[in-house]
This record gives C-alpha cells, sequence and structure tokens, in this order.
C-alpha cells in the first residue's frame, strides 16, 4: 500500500486552505510523496479514507486512476499550466487536486 502511518485521526492532519501553486508542492514530487486526486472526486473524503488506512477503497482509486502518485509527466504539465491547486497533507503523503 502507500505506507500510511496507521491510526492518525485527520483532524491531526493539516489542511492547505489557500491555493497552491506546484512550485510549493515540489519538494513532496521530489520525494515521491505527491499524490493527485482526480477532480470529479472529493479531496477530504480521498484524504480520509487514506487516514483511516481504508485500503479497499484506496486500492480502488488507484486502479481506476482517480488516485495516482504525481510522475513526471504529471508535473511538466502541472508547471506549464500553472493551475491553482488545493492540498491537503495524510503524513506522509500530500494530497492535490486542481481547484476548480
Amino acid at each position: 500500500m502507500l505506507g500510511l502511518a496507521e491510526g492518525k485521526p485527520l483532524s491531526s492532519q493539516k489542511t492547505i486552505g489557500k491555493p497552491d501553486r506546484l512550485l510549493e508542492l515540489q519538494p513532496f514530487f521530489a520525494r515521491g510523496a505527491l499524490l493527485l486526486v482526480d477532480g470529479r472526486q472529493d479531496l477530504i473524503a480521498v484524504a480520509e479514507a487514506l487516514a483511516q488506512n481504508e485500503q479497499h477503497k484506496v486500492a480502488a482509486w488507484l486502479a481506476e486512476g482517480v488516485l495516482s502518485k504525481a510522475q513526471d509527466t504529471h508535473a511538466k504539465d502541472l508547471l506549464t499550466r500553472n493551475p491553482a491547486l488545493w492540498a491537503v497533507v495524510v503524513a506522509p503523503w500530500v494530497l492535490a487536486q486542481e481547484r476548480r
């Protein structure tokens, strides 16, 4: 699975309340800790499932492409377009989603 530390409630995680740009998330991308959430999915619901270690949900989202580990192609696309992003920290991961 994704190596989530078990038993850490979402309330102890940090929600970034302003749009972030990819530049601010680059350190997480460089460490392989940036996960992208499809815009049709609720970012907080995904973060909660990850925090609660709901492996069946996370595995299904990964298989469907709703949740994906950021790759070089994603980063290049985001750097080119520079969209506003919402991000949620669920240590050791950062989940990001384009703001629409």
